[in-house]
């Protein structure tokens, strides 16, 4: 197990701790019987003062501020000393535009400080509202352990949340709970973007602060990658979106990004394996995505995608949506789920985003569902694509008419790429050829 010095020196170059303005606090706040002997004890063994170790770092090149718990040190519980300390790191990452790093280890709150130690998730979570405010990234590395209220604030309401495989992450300690709740629970319940072994993790945060910190102007189109003739019928529009062997998004994103550092789950408890979100890099800029895989969108997948251009949008990074989906999930589990609400949602985010939103339909565009990921105004269409009120035949049931009026009916609701571009809702993306989008 490193400690926090050393997990810094593992990870990062040119550390320069932040100064320490903080004073003996004796017995503590509640004058707990023998506290300070147990802290001089615990500086001893440690060779620290207090349990986290906060500075300014190089990782992977770009200046950090970088907040490391020392979990030796009453087993990195949060005091009153501690939440001084984070606080004046925060203060420091916005004073000087940087990005922010803690690589939390924690049991908890401090026993022997009692409520004022409690108090200082309050202080913990203001810092962090006011660097989101400020349009500044923080990245959680959750490490073995991260429990109590170092979760509940510095682990989960980071804008991106790296865990260490194997590590127990939950609320609740193991002295409290028996143990056995992991990172790779919070993962499948979409509270973690991404599971990292311990070897991998100085190359994936050096990624992550490049994505971070070095935004593109807007998104270039991806080229089409599929057939380029237009389909002749609606119908054939339709059976073409549906073919088994179209490029789907992963191809999309593997063929536009250099490389892309994926984000995962809802923060609400779901994940949607349909929908791709995150960051990637491309011609030395990134740019965040968000995109449909051609399965009926689920409600984790729409708040997911929101959660990705509400980020992307307060970090001053544009945004490429790709759409894909026959609609949205309309099943009882959906319904349950909020799917009209997560729908909703990700209106907002698209409509109240200030950086460009790019859209390419991809294939299928099934009404409010498709629509939810679509720009209103930067929409490009492939030759493969279709973008609908309702399929044709729900269309033609809708309207009471015999089923095999479906492929008529196709034609009737003008849903075709070069119908799409001739009522001025898209482009066709294969004139564009990968041009930039204005």
């Amino acid at each position: 197990m490193h400690s926090g010095r050393e997990l810094i020196s593992c990870l990062a170059t040119e550390f320069t701790e932040l100064p320490d303005t903080t004073t003996d606090l004796g017995n503590g706040p509640v004058d707990w019987p023998g506290y300070g002997d147990q802290r001089a004890r615990a500086t001893e063994r440690t060779g620290e003062h207090e349990s986290v170790v906060c500075g300014t770092a190089k990782v992977g090149g770009i200046t950090t501020v970088v907040i490391a718990f020392e979990f030796g040190f009453f087993g990195g519980s949060l005091g009153t000393r501690t939440g001084t300390l984070i606080e004046q790191a925060f203060e420091h990452a916005r004073a000087n535009r940087l990005p922010a790093v803690s690589l939390v280890m924690t049991g908890g709150s401090r026993m022997q400080e009692g409520t004022p130690a409690l108090l200082q998730l309050q202080r913990i979570a203001r810092q962090l509202a006011l660097t989101r405010e400020a349009g500044l990234p923080h990245i959680a590395v959750l490490r073995d352990p991260t429990t109590g209220g170092g979760w509940a604030t510095l682990g989960a309401g980071a804008d991106v949340v790296l865990g260490l495989r194997g590590a127990q992450v939950g609320f609740a300690g193991s002295r409290v709970r028996p143990p056995g709740y992991s990172v790779t629970h919070q993962f499948a319940a979409g509270l973690v973007d991404q599971l990292v072994p311990p070897d991998e993790l100085p190359t994936r945060l050096q990624r992550w602060l490049r994505l971070v910190t070095t935004p593109a102007t807007t998104a270039e189109v991806p080229r089409a990658l599929g057939r380029t003739d237009l389909p002749a019928t609606g119908w054939e529009a339709v059976q073409r979106a549906r073919a088994p062997g179209r490029p789907r998004a992963a191809a999309y994103l593997a063929a536009y990004f250099d490389w892309h550092e994926p984000i995962s789950g809802d923060r609400a408890g779901g994940v949607d394996s349909g929908v791709l979100c995150g960051f990637g890099h491309r011609n030395g800029t990134t740019i965040a995505y968000a995109a449909q895989c051609g399965t009926a969108t689920r409600p984790a997948g729409f708040r997911t995608a929101a959660r990705l251009v509400k980020l992307a949008d307060r970090l001053q990074i544009p945004v490429l949506t790709l759409v894909d989906t026959p609609g949205a999930a309309n099943d009882a589990a959906a319904e349950k789920a909020g799917v009209g609400a997560a729908i909703a949602d990700m209106f907002t985010a698209i409509a109240s985003a200030r950086v460009p939103v790019t859209t390419l339909l991809i294939g299928e565009g099934g009404s409010g569902g498709a629509l939810a990921f679509a720009a209103p105004d930067r929409l490009w269409a492939t030759p493969d694509s279709y973008l609908a009120v309702i399929s044709p035949e729900l269309a033609t049931a809708i309207l009471k008419r015999d089923p095999s009026q479906a492929q008529a009916t196709a034609d009737q609701l003008r849903l075709r790429p070069q119908d799409l571009a001739e009522l001025g809702i898209a482009q066709l993306a294969q004139a564009r050829d990968q041009a930039t989008a204005t």
